[in-house]
């Protein structure tokens, strides 16, 4: 009879374990597991935001320019007169809109206490 611990595929009687390989082997995955969760993820995750940002934004302008032509051809077939009167109409709504925004944007901060 021979001795299983003496078999290639028995248990060794020392201070290393027979399943070390596996055992190292689930260390390093999951050490590199989470350095990838730290850093990798952070950056796909700015990236994603940053994409979906932009089309967002591009949509957006897109959405805008053919709401301003759809109100102006509307107003065009609706009020009576020449088309540069709606121009002039909506020139000033946006430079109101504008004037409005500057003054909000050029208010001056909560004054700090010293």
């Amino acid at each position: 009879m021979t001795d299983p611990s003496s078999s290639p595929g028995g248990s060794q009687s020392g201070m290393v374990p027979a399943d070390w390989p596996a055992q190292a082997a689930d260390t390093v995955v999951d050490v590199i597991g989470k350095v990838r969760d730290k850093t990798t993820r952070p950056a796909i995750i700015a990236a994603r935001s940053l994409v979906y940002g932009l089309v967002a934004a591009v949509v957006a302008g897109i959405a805008v320019v053919l709401f301003l032509v759809v109100l102006i051809r509307i107003l065009d077939n609706y009020v009576p007169g020449p088309v540069w009167w709606i121009y002039l109409g909506l020139g000033v709504v946006f430079t109101l809109a504008g004037i409005i925004l500057i003054r909000i944007a050029n208010r001056p901060g909560p004054a700090s206490a010293s």
